[in-house]
């Protein structure tokens, strides 16, 4: 059996145990006792002790310190830019980016018979949160809420946008600006391996396998008229 740990990313080990006790006496319960525990070497728990002043500070203070990340998650470096369409900062927070078209690097699987290399691509709307990505290509060079969207004419991507991300070890920090998000998520998508189709899902009008062909390593500019439209507006990304 292969050992998979290395791709876990990074690992924490336990070093402290809580166990929160409640007597009950009726309907009414009493003041919790807290104990702690230390464990070992072994990751057995060992030493209980009630929890003293010295440990609740340092529970408090490590809580404050996630929080404080969560909360600052997308919070931007400096003035937007303007190609950022949407944002909503904090834990649960998502951002929707545009980017021009432009040449970028790609990645195909040999099965596909297209080579790696420089193309063309259209216009694009990302949308992503801290461990989701969907993305969409565009023709207009300035969007709105009425946008309408068209398939992103990659592999790799469903229907309804969302990517799949296959075995990509995606590392999106709790305390990520928005900044450092978009070149993240942009870095994870053209850099990992574009491999297959989902289903009966076309992406594009004619032939996707040709149509890499004649773009990968060429100048040629990518073909607006093969974008087919899936009737999502940027409006409906937002809900």
């Amino acid at each position: 059996m292969n050992d998979l740990t290395n791709n876990f990313g990074k690992l924490y080990h336990p070093v402290k145990a809580l166990i929160i006790y409640e007597k009950h006496e009726g309907i009414v319960k009493s003041t919790p006792y807290v104990e702690s525990y230390d464990i070992d070497e072994r990751g057995c728990p060992v030493n209980g002790h009630p929890l003293n002043i010295k440990e609740a500070n340092t529970f408090a203070k490590a809580l404050t310190v996630s929080e404080k990340k969560q909360r600052n998650f997308l919070n931007p470096k400096g003035i937007l830019s303007p190609n950022i369409v949407f944002l909503k900062t904090g834990n649960d927070g998502f951002a929707i980016w545009r980017t021009p078209a432009k040449r970028v690097k790609m990645l195909f699987t040999e099965s596909l018979g297209i080579p790696s290399g420089e193309a063309n691509v259209p216009a694009l709307l990302w949308k992503a949160g801290k461990n989701t990505l969907s993305i969409f290509a565009i023709r207009d060079e300035q969007v709105s809420g009425q946008t309408v969207l068209f398939h992103a004419p990659f592999f790799n991507v469903y229907a309804d946008g969302k990517v799949c991300m296959g075995n990509v070890a995606v590392k999106i920090p709790n305390d990520c600006c928005i900044e450092m998000f978009i070149d993240l998520w942009q870095e994870y998508f053209f850099n990992s391996y574009f491999s297959h189709l989902f289903g009966e899902h076309i992406p594009v009008k004619g032939n996707i396998v040709q149509l890499w062909q004649n773009l990968v390593n060429n100048t040629n500019l990518f073909p607006i008229e093969s974008l087919i439209p899936n009737n999502i507006t940027i409006n409906k990304l937002l809900q």
